[in-house]
């Protein structure tokens, strides 16, 4: 290998670290960088310095990724801009009546809307939403928005549309929507109660302390939100029938714009472009991390296939994941693995686990998700949760429902 090889390797491996450092800091004032200006600026250095080209970095950037998160935000976007949720709270405090059967609502709603319009979207449009009931009620903030976050992040398991993680999986793995929805619809169903039971558990003084005061007049949803979730509904159908994940999100989308008849500004600020960008600019990152040839030294002395195939091989996998997607951060560590997965014995199983795992390894800690940050950040006003609050409820969560998962997935084979 020459010099200039070993600096372009270096400098690969050293772009990556340094992004990893600024995403993982979220913020750092001095500099006003936030994670995807981090990512943009590792994915601009990755070309200054050499180690991509402008087109092989342009390359990188997996369009279906970003058209599918585009379509399936959209989406949500028409739900908020027609106050669903402005709707929804009347209704969710009118059928709860308790504290406790409405920490139950909103477990099991956030988790069954993730997995339509992702954990992320529901996060954003759900939290000022938990926050007015926290408000309204003097509700304890915590165990209503940790619902939030760990519903959103254990519901979305259930389909590929669910989180960005899933859609990378199901992009790279070339997974069947309608296969992955009924493995996982089970490990979704079970893992929300899971989610539900534990929080109920820890909080039940909190919960037994509180009342919820009387509603007020709930408002019927009205004809374009049953439009909006009835085009919602379409592209899940349209999913499962094996039209591709990407384009059916966008003609879903479109479909909306023209049936609502609405400005599309009015929408355009409700979709999150920070997380495009976010992606757009670790795309280009991960593949300089790629191109240096660190992953596929550290892959040839700790081969996946080897692990698959020894004994325990599925949870062994599974283990690796769940740790792997929390150090690295879900999207990256599935860019990085995405070469070792096609070696596997059995590919198809491995992007399922790795689906799995990386989902729920995002209620392993607070950093382990977007949307954990998302609800973590809007709460700020009423008393939200910090690292270790949400330790004591997200490690037990993630690692009894990655157990469960893996052994339900290995037992369908």
């Amino acid at each position: 290998m020459s010099p200039g090889d070993d600096l372009m390797r270096t400098l690969g491996i050293g772009i990556f670290v340094v992004t990893y450092l600024l995403i993982a800091a979220r913020r750092l004032r001095f500099a006003g960088l936030d994670r995807p200006a981090a990512a943009m600026l590792g994915a601009v250095a990755c070309v200054a310095l050499g180690v991509l080209s402008p087109d092989e970095a342009v390359d990188a950037v997996d369009g279906s990724t970003l058209l599918l998160l585009l379509g399936v935000m959209g989406m949500g976007a028409f739900l908020a801009a027609d106050g669903f949720f402005d709707r929804l709270e009347a209704h969710l405090v009118a059928r709860a009546r308790t504290p406790t059967r409405l920490l139950a609502v909103i477990v099991w709603g956030a988790g069954v809307l993730a997995a339509l319009i992702t954990n992320d979207a529901v996060c954003v449009l759900g939290a000022p939403l938990v926050v007015r009931l926290v408000q309204r009620h003097r509700l304890p903030a915590v165990p209503f928005l940790l619902a939030l976050a760990t519903g959103a992040n254990t519901g979305s398991v259930a389909t590929l549309v669910g989180n960005p993680q899933n859609m990378l999986c199901g992009i790279l793995g070339h997974l069947s929507f309608l296969d992955f929805a009924l493995r996982m619809t089970p490990v979704a169903v079970v893992g929300l109660a899971i989610n539900h039971g534990l929080l109920a558990m820890m909080f039940r003084r909190e919960l037994a302390a509180v009342e919820l005061a009387p509603p007020g007049p709930a408002e019927p949803l009205g004809r374009r939100n049953a439009v909006t979730l009835a085009v919602i509904a379409a592209t899940a159908v349209a999913y499962a029938s094996g039209l591709p994940l990407a384009w059916t999100a966008a003609a879903g989308f479109i479909a909306l714009v023209l049936l609502h008849r609405t400005d599309t500004r009015d929408l355009w600020g409700r979709i999150d472009w920070a997380l495009l960008l976010f992606f757009a600019g670790l795309f280009v990152v991960v593949e300089g991390l790629v191109r240096s040839g660190a992953p596929a030294w550290a892959f040839a002395r700790f081969p996946l296939p080897a692990l698959a195939a020894g004994p325990g091989g599925g949870a062994a996998l599974a283990t690796v994941f769940l740790v792997g997607s929390n150090v690295v951060s879900n999207v990256p560590f599935i860019l990085v693995v995405r070469e070792p997965m096609t070696q596997l014995p059995d590919p198809t199983l491995g992007w399922q686990l790795l689906a799995m795992a990386s989902t729920f390894a995002g209620n392993l800690t607070l950093l382990g998700s977007v949307a954990n940050v998302i609800v973590a950040e809007a709460g700020r006003d009423v008393g939200s949760f910090g690292f270790w609050q949400h330790l004591r409820v997200g490690a037990p969560l993630a690692l009894v429902t990655t157990a469960l998962g893996t052994a339900w997935l290995l037992w369908l084979g």
